[in-house]
């Protein structure tokens, strides 16, 4: 390896999708809502560790072995991968897991094993993205309740195998609930090169009416997880507001639901960037409010 190719290109910065960390930001401000913070300082460092450097590393690592030629997420055009990318994902792979000390060791290694996770996604030697079931349970979970869980305890300065109350498991519930409902709409414009890569997700298996219901479904999963997290807290009216700013992702789902129905053309890359970008901008919106008035 030569130094040179620990200095990202132009082309490794762009797959990194640093503003794709964005779709990921109301996990992190669900757990802070919640947790009691012991410290600030800390509480920048989790997010810069997830936001900047562990949830770019995966992307840039997952791009390098996908050689995506289509559209992906954040990128209508893809430049073409480098070995930058590959050595640089690592590097911002190996700055989290270091850092993660200064929180504690559980969260040093709950931020390895997520980067370990989305190793297996990708690699050739493994990639579970050829399996439809296997690498939604891997996005559900590690991309939702997971992060919940270990961002919660970091931030409380408290121990992961102390927290598993009912409020506690059913709010990394509506994570991986929300994570999960979004996940086959960012496959549904992917179907052809997919298919043409060998990799059998979600989205493919589902088809485009399927992959729609299933969001649907687990969407209002969700939604009734969400209530149920509130009612048990006394705090139903933060139910009302989640139902609130749900409203416009509800309404641009059905509409593009029904767009679909007419012709799978309008199963495109804008469509499905317009529906990530906002029911990101509502979630932030209702996490943000819990965050700062919670």
């Amino acid at each position: 390896m030569k130094f040179k190719q620990l200095i990202p290109t132009h082309s490794a910065w762009a797959h990194l999708r640093f503003v794709f960390s964005i779709f990921l930001l109301p996990v992190y401000l669900f757990a802070f809502s919640q947790a009691q913070v012991s410290h600030a300082w800390q509480a920048v460092l989790i997010f810069f560790i997830w936001h900047v450097l562990a949830f770019p590393a995966s992307n840039g690592y997952n791009s390098y072995f996908d050689r995506d030629e289509d559209s992906i997420a954040l990128l209508a055009k893809p430049p073409e991968v480098d070995i930058s990318l590959y050595y640089f994902s690592i590097l911002l792979e190996a700055a989290a897991f270091l850092l993660g000390f200064f929180i504690s060791w559980e969260f040093a290694f709950a931020v390895l094993l997520y980067g370990i996770m989305s190793k297996l996604y990708s690699h050739p030697a493994t990639r579970l993205k050829k399996y439809p079931i296997i690498s939604f349970l891997t996005v559900f979970f590690f991309q939702g309740a997971f992060i919940y869980y270990t961002t919660y305890t970091a931030l409380s300065g408290s121990s992961l195998f102390d927290h598993w109350d009912t409020g506690f498991i059913v709010a990394g519930a509506i994570c991986s609930c929300l994570i999960g409902a979004s996940y086959p709409l960012t496959q549904v414009y992917q179907h052809a090169e997919d298919s043409r890569r060998g990799d059998r997700t979600l989205s493919l298996l589902l088809g485009y009416k399927g992959s729609f219901i299933f969001s649907g479904v687990l969407f209002a999963a969700g939604i009734g997880l969400s209530y149920y997290y509130w009612h048990i807290a006394g705090m139903i009216l933060n139910f009302y507001f989640f139902l609130l700013c749900a409203l416009p992702i509800f309404l641009f789902f059905n509409y593009w639901f029904y767009k679909v129905g007419q012709s799978t053309e309008h199963a495109n890359f804008k469509n499905a960037m317009r529906m990530n970008f906002l029911s990101s901008a509502c979630m932030l919106i209702y996490f943000g409010a819990l965050a700062v008035w919670g």
